[in-house]
């Protein structure tokens, strides 16, 4: 494949998606499609052949349109009107009503701040592509960083422009890519590999999920780039296996790319080989952090292991090993085509780019969004969220799933970004953001989420293994209102012991919602404490 063939296949597609004057769009990902959006998408299919609008109306299946709780979506091109909950049964309405008067009871306003604050990169084409086609995505400017790099770029020269960019790598733990990539480029080996982290456990999540159905080929774009980059010819995602759209996308993705020569061997006429296989993940949230990972890739049970040797140096197979989340790898390709310098004119002085979120819990408006680093967690409650339904009160916004903290409303001026949110004893996570009402009790929710950590401790080492119980145990007493001060003072201590102790960043991190509670909600353990005391001492 070279550049004027890819040029020929996005002018083809463009003309003939042009050649129509409307295009429909119905979301498909798994949240739409739970919701019939499937049904949907076929009556439209039917009532357009019937009408024989064939040449005038085309009908495609998109990714996620974003506001999850207004779905199914559907949405008009290039009119730009969305329809929410929309049924099998309005598909006549819709097509009625083209060109004219849009249904303004199904009608969606796409000038309200859920819009017009995001800024999407990850998501560029998230509810514009046909995920399942290619020419779809080449149509958008798809593949042509790849080319870009390989026919113009030193692979050393690709590591500057992701350097420059400032990407951390969005699974949590904000290690700046580019270093990370440098680490496994100056490794020596022959043989490297290049993985792609999709395993997403953290209650609330489903940012990777969303984008491995929306745009697969930009991820797999990426983890090409990356490969070339770092000297690796062989790359594997590891998604759990309860995503079963994400991994048919996924293969799909796969198969075409091979088909036009992005994957496989001497990659568009250059001596640059690259294969990609896709590995299924039982469901482990351990497996989420990377030497679990790569232990579960190599046919293992997924355990972490003691680092160093970090993977850059000795990870899958004993072998140099990239691994970075699905939304670093759908940065990838708007970095490469666009510059690193473009990117990191958005965010923070230390934390560049936009950041994708599930936006989940009592808020108004739920689903996906991508915003700037920096901006508020106020804003993106608030504004973008729509803030707290039905009258309730705000009490608490829990970021970074079961490795994160509960923040307060005084705290939500707070910009979002890597330092700012672990100051907070909370921290960015991959993406989960749960909006918590004056209804919750927030010994509860430090609970739940300690049982979540417990059920999934891999119980390999004792601190996570046994403290994690402990500390579940020791909140069941708050709840009962048995605890003692004493209770509480176990609590705190067993809190550092587990965080200090533990192997991994399950172990680590366990203790985060207890304490970032007890931080900010310390009243509510106390009024515990003294409707346990006997009334003559309290």
């Amino acid at each position: 494949m070279t550049n004027e063939e890819l040029l020929a296949i996005s002018e083809k597609e463009q003309e003939l998606q042009q050649q129509v004057r409307y295009r429909i769009m119905v979301c498909s990902s798994t949240g739409c499609l739970s919701s019939r959006s499937d049904e949907i998408l076929a009556a439209l299919e039917a009532e357009v052949k019937q009408r024989g609008l064939e040449n005038e109306v085309l009908v495609k299946k998109v990714g996620c349109l974003g506001l999850c709780a207004a779905g199914p979506i559907v949405s008009i091109q290039p009119d730009g009107i969305l329809y929410k909950e929309m049924t099998p049964e309005d598909v006549p309405a819709i097509l009625d009503r083209l060109g004219g008067e849009p249904l303004e009871e199904k009608r969606i306003d796409t000038h309200q701040p859920f819009f017009t604050r995001q800024k999407k990169n990850a998501l560029e084409n998230a509810g514009v592509v046909d995920p399942e086609r290619i020419e779809d995505y080449i149509a958008t400017g798809g593949y042509a960083a790849l080319i870009k790099v390989l026919t113009e770029f030193s692979p050393s020269e690709v590591i500057q422009e992701v350097q420059k960019s400032g990407l951390r790598g969005r699974g949590g733990a904000g290690y700046p890519t580019g270093l990370k990539w440098s680490t496994v480029a100056k490794a020596e080996g022959e043989q490297k590999f290049v993985v792609c982290n999709a395993d997403e456990g953290d209650p609330g999540a489903f940012m990777d999920r969303s984008i491995l159905e929306s745009d697969p080929h930009r991820v797999l774009e990426g983890m090409i780039i990356a490969a070339y980059a770092v000297g690796a010819n062989q790359g594997y995602v590891y998604v759990r296996a309860e995503y079963p759209l994400a991994v048919k996308r996924f293969r799909t993705a796969i198969r075409q790319a091979e088909k036009m020569g992005f994957l496989g061997q001497n990659i568009c006429g250059t001596p640059f080989s690259f294969k990609v296989d896709v590995r299924l993940g039982a469901g482990a949230f351990v497996c989420g952090e990377e030497t679990a990972l790569l232990q579960s890739v190599e046919g293992n049970r997924g355990m972490p292991r003691l680092r160093p040797p970090y993977p850059a140096q000795s990870g899958l197979f004993g072998k140099p090993t990239l691994v970075n989340n699905v939304e670093t790898y759908a940065n990838i390709p708007a970095i490469l085509r666009n510059g690193g310098e473009w990117f990191a004119q958005t965010g923070t002085e230390k934390s560049k780019g936009t950041k994708v979120f599930a936006l989940t819990g009592k808020v108004k408006n739920t689903g996906l969004i991508e915003v700037p680093m920096g901006i508020t967690l106020r804003e993106i409650v608030y504004d973008i969220g729509g803030g707290v339904p039905d009258g309730r009160k705000f009490k608490a916004v829990q970021t970074g799933g079961p490795s994160g903290g509960c923040i307060p409303e005084e705290l939500l001026d707070t910009p979002v970004d890597y330092e700012s949110l672990k100051a907070l004893g909370s921290m960015m996570g991959s993406g989960g953001m749960i909006v918590i009402d004056d209804r919750s009790d927030m010994i509860d929710v430090a609970r739940y989420f300690m049982e979540f950590s417990m059920e999934e401790s891999c119980g390999k080492c004792v601190p996570c293994r046994v403290g994690t119980v402990q500390l579940y145990n020791l909140l069941g007493k708050f709840q009962r209102r048995e605890a003692t001060e004493e209770d509480l003072k176990t609590l705190e201590e067993l809190c550092d012991l587990v965080r200090s102790a533990s192997l991994c960043g399950l172990g680590q991190a366990a203790p985060n919602p207890i304490l970032s509670t007890l931080k900010y909600f310390r009243e509510e353990y106390l009024a515990k404490i003294r409707k346990s005391t006997p009334v003559e001492e309290a």
